[in-house]
């Protein structure tokens, strides 16, 4: 079981604007509400090595929004402990973790639209996060984009 998976078991994520897959990759991300998706993929990091530092960092998260997509799992979007923060995940039909993306300053998640395999995520505070579900790091092509007109 990856560190991720074990703090996922307890709905903790990092306190870290991040992705992280179940498979044990974390990479940075940051808002940009200029970019086509509301947030650029930043470098891959060392979770496990993150979080021996402080293994206090975690942020409990709990679910606002959620899009069953039946046999291929759920889209899930919420808050974190304080009222900042917010997450978007993808999880399987067992409810087990795929990916979690979590971000520090967002604000609540609690707005999903689902097209296709294409899934934008809206806060409270305006900020829209727009994924590809079978891989957030995928480029977004087509019309659907995190940029408001």
């Amino acid at each position: 079981m990856t560190y991720i998976e074990r703090l996922w078991g307890d709905f903790e994520l990092p306190l870290k604007d991040a992705l992280h897959y179940a498979d044990g990759h974390s990479y940075g991300v940051a808002l940009d509400s200029a970019a086509p998706r509301g947030f650029t993929v930043l470098s891959l990091f060392d979770l496990t090595k993150m979080m021996e530092g402080d293994p206090s960092g975690v942020s409990s998260v709990d679910g606002l929004t959620a899009v069953d997509l039946g046999k291929k799992g759920l889209l899930w979007g919420g808050e974190g402990s304080y009222g900042s923060e917010g997450f978007i995940a993808r999880l399987t039909a067992d409810r087990a973790l795929m990916w979690a993306m979590f971000f520090l300053e967002s604000n609540p998640f609690d707005r999903v639209r689902l097209s296709g395999n294409i899934a934008a995520f809206s806060s409270t505070s305006g900020h829209k996060v727009v994924v590809d579900i079978d891989d957030p790091r995928t480029p977004i092509s087509g019309t659907e984009s995190a940029r408001t007109t």
